[in-house]
């Protein structure tokens, strides 16, 4: 899990975006448009975003469809010292 958490957020060019909606999303779980709105971001770079970060089991959704929340997987915050390690480099 290490190794894929230092590939989604330093190994790809979308890293930095990414590191800000977990970010936003450890703080407060939210759906994709709260985190569009509340980071400044296109709603579609968001879903791609969240898309990845979901193939790599770093988050999950809560509920089905438009209003799906967000939040961390157990399997990240098994790993979450490596996650803030990372996240301080990306900032």
């Amino acid at each position: 899990m290490e190794a894929v958490l230092w590939y989604v957020f330093t190994g790809t060019r979308g890293g930095a975006n990414r590191a800000r909606i977990l970010r936003a999303i450890d703080d407060r779980p939210r759906n994709a448009n709260q985190l569009a709105e509340d980071l400044e971001l296109d709603y579609k770079t968001v879903r791609h975003h969240l898309d990845v970060l979901r193939d790599n089991e770093i988050v999950e959704k809560s509920g089905e469809d438009y209003g799906a929340i967000y939040l961390p997987t157990d399997r990240a915050r098994h790993h979450w010292d490596t996650v803030e390690q990372i996240l301080e480099q990306v900032n």
